[in-house]
């Protein structure tokens, strides 16, 4: 069979590993999002018996790679087997999809929750004094003048988090959830023409990428009318 022919031919059998690749990336980031949004607000008032505990988990999970973290649960949650089972969690973490899902949910809500503290820090004060002036109460500044403005602000570098989750969820591979590289995994071990198939795959991820790339743009574009299209 010629390159083109075999690159081909295997495009189909790595396509039926992404809506695993999907439902991974969007769970966790969907998770991931509100987590991150609770710790960023939390982190909003100061007080040191909150941030201190919050920044340790950012710390963490910033600072470890996400193939540690998905060993960690997956592996190391394992010996802890008797007190899951006592408290209900054990059918729960004894799944690799599960185990993928709560990696990658903690890694980019410690990554999501800093984008989003800055985006909230950089509205200016003066908008929030106008709001409580105008008489509005602090939640209500918060829903209609902060989160709005701070999340429109946060799209740019959310999105750079989001492409990276999707990069991400190929590290499930490692726990044999059998997404796109899991099945490139595969595609190797059988034809040993590793380079065709890695190519096929980065094809798929640059193609997700891609369409994530163009909805984010637009939809920032949508919510920041008075910019001009490049």
């Amino acid at each position: 069979m010629s390159e083109f022919g075999f690159f081909f031919s295997i495009i189909p059998a790595l396509l039926a590993g992404l809506p695993l690749t999907l439902q991974l990336a969007g769970t966790s980031l969907a998770l991931g999002f509100g987590i991150a949004l609770a710790l960023a607000l939390a982190q909003q008032g100061g007080h040191r018996a909150i941030v201190w505990p919050i920044r340790s988990f950012v710390a963490v999970f910033r600072g470890t790679p996400l193939l540690v973290q998905i060993f960690l649960i997956y592996y190391g949650l394992g010996q802890f087997r008797p007190s899951l089972q006592a408290i209900g969690l054990w059918g729960l973490i004894r799944e690799p999809y599960w185990c993928a899902i709560i990696a990658l949910t903690l890694n980019t809500a410690a990554y999501g929750s800093e984008i989003l503290r800055g985006a909230i820090r950089s509205v200016p004060v003066g908008l929030v004094e106008a709001a409580t002036a105008f008489g509005m109460s602090r939640v209500m500044t918060l829903r209609l003048v902060v989160l709005p403005l701070a999340l429109r602000q946060a799209i740019p570098a959310y999105g750079n988090e989001i492409i990276l989750m999707v990069k991400g969820t190929s590290l499930a591979s490692i726990i044999t959830l059998m997404e796109v590289t899991g099945i490139a995994q595969g595609l190797i071990s059988q034809t040993y023409r590793a380079m065709e198939v890695f190519v096929a795959a980065g094809a798929i991820y640059i193609s997700i990428n891609f369409i994530i790339i163009r909805a984010l743009n637009a939809l920032e574009l949508r919510l920041t009318p008075y910019r001009t299209r490049s």
